[in-house]
């Protein structure tokens, strides 16, 4: 592996993280003034328009057909659910501690495949599990300005998107990942359409920069996860797995710009034992 290629994935993965991070801070800022329904309803409508336009030149009809419907339905579904809590959990929750417990999700990976695939857990993972949610007691403490309900939103949501990671995983080596893709933002379309239309007379009422930020949400989530993607044709994931991270930085970064808002001293020690924790469990998944 070349030092060049390996600088070009850590670059990638890092934009990826910018872009994300980019992503939920529009949708912050959207959600104080639509429904969530209508939100993640154009984002999947935009994401299910792209997908096809990108990828059936290369791939034909081939990009629509799935070997396994009900995987491709259930992952959809739990994919809607991440959304929806992610956005519930940011109209009161700031953006990079939002994003900081989201990234438990692989450590409930862990706890998900113990669970539910029987699969064994070897006791210093349950300590990197352990860690991590000390990181989230150190973001979330009593009596701090986190300590109120809508936290359950990221914490759901993080639950929600290791259940979403299972599939993906249950779904490798058999549907083409823009397959995959496709399916997942058109099963998000067409259970919003519903709540969306009796809604969407809202749109109107925002001002331009917020319809053009509205339909920017499904190009820079695709944008996002197509960099993350690209990434890993350029190094190893055990070498990018701790610039992953790098999305709660820019989390940081971006919320301060765009809402003033800044983790106290705390919630940051909070954020790096996440991290820490995360880095952890994937090194000990490479060593697997």
């Amino acid at each position: 592996m070349k030092p060049d290629h390996i600088l070009a994935g850590i670059a990638l993965i890092l934009a990826s993280g910018l872009l994300l991070a980019s992503h939920d801070a529009m949708t912050k800022h959207l959600a104080l003034s639509l429904s969530v329904p209508l939100i993640l309803w154009v984002r999947y409508c935009v994401q299910s328009v792209l997908l096809p336009l990108m990828f059936v030149p290369s791939l034909g009809r081939s990009l629509f057909h799935t070997y396994r419907p009900g995987l491709q339905l259930l992952r959809g579904v739990s994919l809607l659910a991440v959304g929806v809590l992610i956005i519930s959990g940011l109209r009161y929750i700031p953006l990079a501690e939002t994003t900081a417990v989201i990234f438990l999700a692989p450590l409930f990976v862990t706890l998900l495949s113990a669970l539910l695939l029987r699969e064994q857990v070897r006791q210093v993972q349950w300590l990197a599990i352990g860690l991590g949610l000390l990181g989230v007691l150190l973001v979330v403490r009593p009596g701090g300005e986190l300590f109120v309900w809508p936290i359950l939103y990221p914490l759901a949501a993080a639950l929600c998107f290791a259940f979403y990671q299972l599939l993906t995983r249950l779904l490798a080596g058999k549907d083409h990942p823009a397959t995959s893709n496709f399916y997942s933002g058109l099963v998000g379309a067409v259970l919003l359409t519903p709540f969306a239309l009796l809604q969407l007379d809202t749109v109107g009422q925002l001002a331009p920069l917020d319809i053009g930020m509205l339909l920017g949400l499904g190009v820079l989530a695709m944008a996002g996860h197509m960099l993350l993607t690209q990434a890993f044709r350029y190094a190893t994931a055990a070498v990018l797995a701790p610039f992953t991270y790098g999305q709660i930085i820019s989390a940081c970064v971006v919320g301060w710009i765009a809402f003033g808002q800044l983790p106290d001293a705390l919630a940051l020690v909070g954020v790096a034992v996440i991290i820490a924790s995360g880095v952890w469990m994937g090194w000990l998944q490479m060593r697997r």
